[in-house]
């Protein structure tokens, strides 16, 4: 019995490889869940469900097919914002709020995408918030599909060329940010991606903040059970291997 979460695996047309290493994980990494969430940047970019390129459709039926054995949550991330009802029901996937909470066995857990707490990347946290608003979102699914993804062509480049110019620290989680939402949700666990830095951290206060890995070289996967939590390296082309492992 056991609960999985997996977050930024980036998907896109030009790596389809980590898009077969994504089925090869739903068809036989899935052994006694209970459920699996993902954590939000499940593609690259995602301008539009109208617009689906064709791999995402068949990765679409695959997941529906897993949603009939288990349940799919879903949390959009930075990348998917705007993936939509339409292949969210065609998956079989769930939405969820961007902050949810849980109850893992016994232990109250927030999960959540991540981006919210690099509150120190003021350029990001602006941009996030006009993206927040239900008008903007849908002022940008009424434009054409080529000028959609002429957009997001514009915003994935500007954002590596100015990834590269920030610091580890802008670009990581704030302290205070994790500490305020530990406390508003009560939790004593706090699950997230967006980083890229996997690990289980060990806070002062006895509360552990977990960070799923992206899915560029390798995949990560976060298995949650009555026995502890798990955080795994799964390579392309073998068996999962532990990362760090918390009772």
């Amino acid at each position: 019995m056991r609960t999985l979460f997996i977050g930024d695996l980036h998907l896109s047309a030009d790596r389809l490889d980590i898009t077969q290493a994504f089925i090869r994980f739903l068809d036989t990494g899935l052994n006694d869940a209970e459920a699996l969430y993902i954590l939000g940047d499940l593609f690259e970019v995602w301008v539009g469900d109208d617009i689906a390129a064709p791999f995402a459709l068949e990765l679409a039926e695959k997941l529906k097919q897993v949603s009939h054995k288990l349940p799919v949550y879903f949390i959009h991330g930075n990348r998917d914002f705007m993936l939509g009802k339409h292949f969210v029901r065609a998956a079989g996937m769930q939405i969820l709020p961007e902050v949810t909470c849980l109850n893992l066995y016994g232990v109250k857990t927030v999960i959540l995408h991540g981006d919210s707490l690099c509150t120190l990347d003021k350029a990001y946290q602006r941009f996030r918030k006009l993206r927040s608003f239900a008008l903007a979102r849908w002022l940008y699914g009424c434009l054409s599909k080529k000028r959609r993804q002429g957009i997001a062509d514009r915003i994935r480049s500007k954002s590596k060329s100015s990834n590269k110019q920030k610091s580890y620290t802008i670009m990581d989680v704030e302290p205070n940010a994790v500490d305020a939402l530990f406390a508003k949700t009560h939790t004593q666990h706090m699950i997230h991606g967006h980083t890229h830095r996997p690990a289980i951290h060990q806070l002062d206060n006895g509360n552990k903040r977990i960070v799923v890995g992206d899915w560029y070289e390798q995949g990560s996967v976060l298995s949650v059970s009555p026995e502890g939590i798990n955080l795994m390296r799964l390579p392309f082309d073998s068996a999962p291997l532990p990362l760090d492992s918390i009772p």
